[in-house]
């Protein structure tokens, strides 16, 4: 088949005399090699926009010749496609909505035509949405609903009665029902809803490429209200109506053909109807689209920029379409007379314009200059949609000699020192363009994805979601969402460094190398260059060389031990550097993925800021000795206790079983908590399992006082995992006279601590009841894994380092996450006779980086490289042959 002919070439009409079943085998083989066709023209390189409406040429020759076998042509009837299908742009497993017009209720001898008819198209294996109205049908139903409406908008006649067609299209003109103004409102009204359903961000990690912010659905919008307002029936004639530019036009349509392809191509590879961008599709189109793995990005990567950069201008068209629209169909083109700002600037209906399209030809420091004027007015709505594209068309002159403009420089600085209005400015510097321009490093990172689980938006949006969250550390009425953090932030010396760092933090990704360390470099340039001291411009590079450290410290290092904190303390090295880090670190960790943010995250860098400023106004020189910090929580834990009545010596009597680990890694809270419940209980109660349900680490503490037993750790990680529960830290301790005192925090399935009683009780009594199992019952998770997961092959690796001051070898190890994982390596350890002290739990995305605590049976260091080999070849090996999908 020749790439010009038409899928129609092949097929001809339907034999009226064919019995049922054949008809049924003749119109499947008709479909089959239709779609064969369009295939293969796809894979010809056909454009796609012809391709869809190919297709619903094919389909209107199918729903034709079905409708002449069933209904004669004197049936009050006819057949409408509407919806997409109405506008001619199916896609291979798209939805076939056709509207059957009657003229009055039907007869029995039409239904049953009708039902046939129906039952044919389904039996086919056409994914067929169909609804039988009457005329007053279609107009009750459409004024009563705006989705009804838009669907009848599109409706185009197949066959049947044509003026019965007419008659509805006549009834449900806007000189009928939905006049324009109502029309524009309630449909901007529902993709306001929409796009708060998918987030309001175009960023999602599996976008739908129809529903997302800038997808599919804004083409349309557009097109429905041009239509509706205008008896538009293209795109192009907004151009004629002064509402597009060609460029405009050019970058709406390249954009639709973009989408269109990955949608068809979407379709083809799952075998249905699916508009969603999964992890399962997005390497495969990546390659299917020509990308291939570089050096610092993978193709994946490449492709889904390339989808991010081109939802993100359809986003800024829609805008400023809709602009547009509402100043023409609401306001009816009378918007006011303006109201002079400078002579650069008014404002007119609350929107900033400017007073001559020449402004930013002549001044081209206004490009700059817009967005400062929004923050110093805040009464300001926005900026007028003929601004934009002002501001679009012009961003080319913010060049080498715009940037070295100290005018420029200073305005920029003038931005980030403003106290109102830096996260709208930022957001629209970076939406129109001009913030990529201004910094040339930005505009690498714009649309960029990680292909992980961790990252959740783009590097641009993560960094832009990072700023707004800085800003609100500042904003009173946000004191409340994170007290410490709006403490601290009132006493940072200057703001515009720390919302500096907060730029350049990741400007470097996807560059090769360190990106902290070349971020640390860009920012260095960009400080000095912007008339910023030797010092302010170090500190800025720090925190971007940085910005991690806090984060990593607290989530796989054991913040208990002084150790830890003091060699913490000496890389920070003054209270002013660990505030600023403190509030980077919270912010980007938010911005990162605000799902897995969660209280015990939030308590961990809590704890970690407050242990290193104690540590550094105590003097750096003057660190605290482990043996005095055990007598002081002892001493605390002792006044804790002593409320519920018990006694000193009762304590210390107990005390004495147990190693300093229990009191140099517990909180004085913990301590007292857990000695009163030993205490409480005898052995006719073992094994003890209580819960409390909220701790000052943010999480849920479950306590576990057991003589020792062969797979305690193990049956017990089994038990929380396959109730659903989250492990965030995990401390194990043996006395000397073989008790096992162990204590888990945990967050339930949501990220948050358990609260419910009747959640506290279903885990107590399911995890006592597993305890309470032979030692040797099978230890078994069949909790299902994340669908996700398995599209990220992480190897499976174990490394080694020795605590000398603790007298414990570290391990840690990375792998993909998956149900039972901690039960695997636990019973590892069984086996191999390691005992487990500590446990520092973190999943970034589907990556496992755990850091475990251990020790011989005797509780020294593991040094022999033997017994290491086989520990790491032990834990590959049982984790390899468990796969996490």
């Amino acid at each position: 088949m020749t790439q010009g002919a038409s899928l129609l070439a092949a097929t001809a009409p339907v034999d009226s005399t064919l019995s049922p079943s054949d008809s049924l085998r003749f119109f499947k083989e008709r479909l089959r090699a239709g779609k064969d066709a369009l295939y293969q023209h796809y894979d010809q390189g056909v454009p796609v926009t012809r391709l869809v409406r190919e297709l619903s040429e094919l389909i209107d020759a199918v729903l034709r010749d079905v409708w002449t076998l069933h209904l004669s042509e004197s049936s009050a009837a006819a057949l409408v496609a509407v919806g997409g299908y109405g506008r001619r742009e199916l896609h291979p497993a798209s939805d076939i909505d056709i509207l059957i017009l009657i003229d009055a209720e039907p007869s029995p001898p039409l239904i049953e035509s009708i039902e046939r008819l129906l039952t044919l198209l389904w039996d086919i294996g056409l994914a067929v949405g169909h609804s039988v109205r009457t005329v007053e049908d279609c107009v009750r139903e459409a004024e009563a609903d705006v989705t009804v409406m838009t669907n009848l908008l599109e409706a185009r006649w197949l066959a049947g009665s044509e003026a019965l067609f007419q008659d509805m299209r006549a009834a449900t003109g806007p000189d009928r029902l939905w006049n324009s103004e109502r029309f524009f409102a309630a449909k901007t009204q529902e993709q306001r809803a929409r796009w708060q359903k998918y987030g309001d961000t175009a960023y999602n990690l599996e976008p739908n490429i129809k529903e997302n912010p800038g997808g599919l659905r804004d083409i349309q919008m557009i097109g429905w209200v041009a239509k509706r307002h205008f008896g538009a029936e293209t795109l192009h004639e907004l151009v004629d109506h002064g509402f597009l530019t060609e460029a405009e036009h050019r970058a709406l349509i390249g954009g639709q053909t973009l989408l269109w392809r990955i949608r068809f191509a979407l379709h083809r590879l799952a075998g249905r109807h699916e508009d969603r961008l999964l992890f399962d599709y997005q390497r495969t189109l990546a390659h299917q689209f020509g990308f291939s793995d570089g050096e610092n990005n993978l193709a994946v990567e490449q492709f889904m920029q390339q989808y991010y950069r081109t939802v993100q201008e359809l986003n800024q068209l829609n805008e400023m379409l809709l602009q547009l629209f509402g100043e023409a169909i609401l306001l009816h083109d009378d918007i006011g007379p303006p109201v002079p700002i400078n002579k650069r600037f008014q404002s007119r209906s609350g929107y900033l314009e400017v007073t001559s399209p020449s402004v930013f030809r002549r001044t081209p420091i206004a490009l700059l200059e817009v967005f400062h004027i929004l923050q110093t007015h805040p009464e300001l709505e926005g900026v007028r949609a003929s601004t934009i594209r002002l501001i679009r068309e012009n961003r080319h002159r913010i060049d080498d000699s715009f940037r070295a403009d100290l005018r420029a420089r200073s305005l920029f600085m003038e931005i980030l020192r403003e106290p109102i209005g830096l996260t709208h400015a930022m957001r629209r510097m970076s939406r129109y363009g001009v913030l990529p321009a201004y910094i040339p490093a930005f505009a690498n990172i714009v649309g960029r994805m990680q292909y992980d689980l961790l990252h959740v938006y783009t590097v641009d949006e993560h960094t832009l979601t990072l700023l707004r969250n800085l800003r609100r550390f500042v904003i009173p009425k946000h004191d409340e969402e994170f007290p410490l953090c709006s403490a601290v932030a009132r006493r940072i010396p200057k703001l515009e460094l720390l919302y500096l760092a907060g730029l350049f933090h990741d400007i470097a990704k996807g560059r090769g190398g360190d990106h902290s360390s070349l971020g640390a470099r860009d920012a260095w340039d960009f400080c000095q260059h912007h008339g910023l001291s030797a010092f302010d411009s170090r500190l800025v590079c720090w925190l971007v060389e940085q910005h991690l450290v806090m984060s990593m410290t607290a989530q796989r290092k054991d913040i208990g031990d002084p150790e830890v904190i003091q060699s913490f303390a000496a890389l920070i090295g003054d209270p002013t550097r660990l505030d600023y880090l403190y509030l980077l670190t919270v912010a980007d960790a938010r911005a990162t993925n605000p799902g897995r943010w969660n209280s015990w995250l939030d308590a961990l860098l809590r704890e970690l800021y407050y242990s290193t400023r104690r540590a550094l106004l105590r003097g750096l020189d003057n660190p605290q000795a482990q043996d005095e910090l055990v007598a002081q929580k002892q001493a605390e834990g002792l006044r804790l206790v002593a409320r519920y009545g018990v006694e000193p010596d009762t304590c210390q009597a107990l005390w004495q079983r147990f190693n300093r680990d229990f009191f140099l890694y517990n909180s004085p809270d913990e301590i007292a908590w857990q000695t009163r419940r030993m205490l409480e209980t005898g052995p006719a109660d073992w094994p003890l399992v209580d819960i409390r349900p909220i701790t000052a680490r943010g999480g849920s503490e479950i306590f576990i006082y057991s003589r020792d037993r062969d797979n305690l750790f193990a049956r017990t990680t089994a038990a929380l995992d396959q109730m659903g529960l989250n492990i965030m830290d995990a401390r194990v301790m043996t006395t000397s006279d073989g008790m096992v005192v162990n204590s888990y925090q945990v967050l339930d399935r949501d990220g948050a601590p358990i609260d419910d009683p009747l959640r506290l009780g279903e885990v107590r009594e399911q995890l006592a009841a597993r305890l309470a199992e032979p030692t040797q019952a099978r230890i078994r998770v069949t909790r299902t894994a994340s669908r996700q997961h398995r599209h990220f092959p992480i190897e499976t690796r174990v490394c080694f380092s020795v605590d000398e001051p603790n007298q414990r070898t570290i391990m840690r190890l990375t792998t993909l996450d998956r149900p039972g994982l901690l039960a695997e390596v636990g019973a590892v350890f069984e086996q191999c006779g390691i005992r487990l002290q500590n446990a520092k739990i973190a999943t970034v995305g589907a990556e496992v980086d755990d850091v475990f605590f251990i020790t011989t049976a005797e509780e020294t260091p593991i040094t022999c490289e033997q017994a290491l080999s086989c520990l790491r070849r032990e834990i590959h090996d049982r984790l390899e042959a468990r796969p996490a999908a």
